[in-house]
C-alpha cells in the first residue's frame, strides 16, 4: 500500500520585506513565493534591471533551491528602485 503525502514547502526569509503596491496597503513579504506574487501583479515598473533580477532570483530560489537571502536582497533592491518599500 502506498500513501501520498502532500507537503507544502515554502522558503521563508529570516527578515520579511514590507511593500506598498496596488491599493497602497502595507504588505508583508515573507519569502520568494510571496515576492513573485507581488512582482507579477501590481508592481509599478516591470522593465527595470532590478525587477528582472529580483524575479529571476526568486524563481531560482523557489524552483532550484538557490539562495533565498540573495533573492531577498534583489527583491529589496527592486522595491527601493520602484519606491514601494514600506
Amino acid at each position: 500500500m502506498s500513501t501520498i503525502i502532500d507537503v507544502d514547502f515554502q522558503v521563508q526569509w529570516a527578515v520579511p520585506v514590507h511593500v506598498r503596491v496596488g491599493n497602497g496597503g502595507r504588505e508583508r513579504i515573507d519569502g520568494p513565493d510571496a515576492a513573485l506574487s507581488v512582482l507579477r501583479s501590481g508592481w509599478p515598473s516591470n522593465q527595470s534591471p532590478e525587477f528582472c533580477l529580483a524575479r529571476e532570483r526568486c524563481i531560482k530560489a523557489v524552483t532550484q533551491h538557490d539562495s533565498a537571502e540573495l533573492a531577498r536582497e534583489s527583491f529589496l533592491n527592486a522595491a527601493v528602485e520602484a519606491k514601494v518599500l514600506a
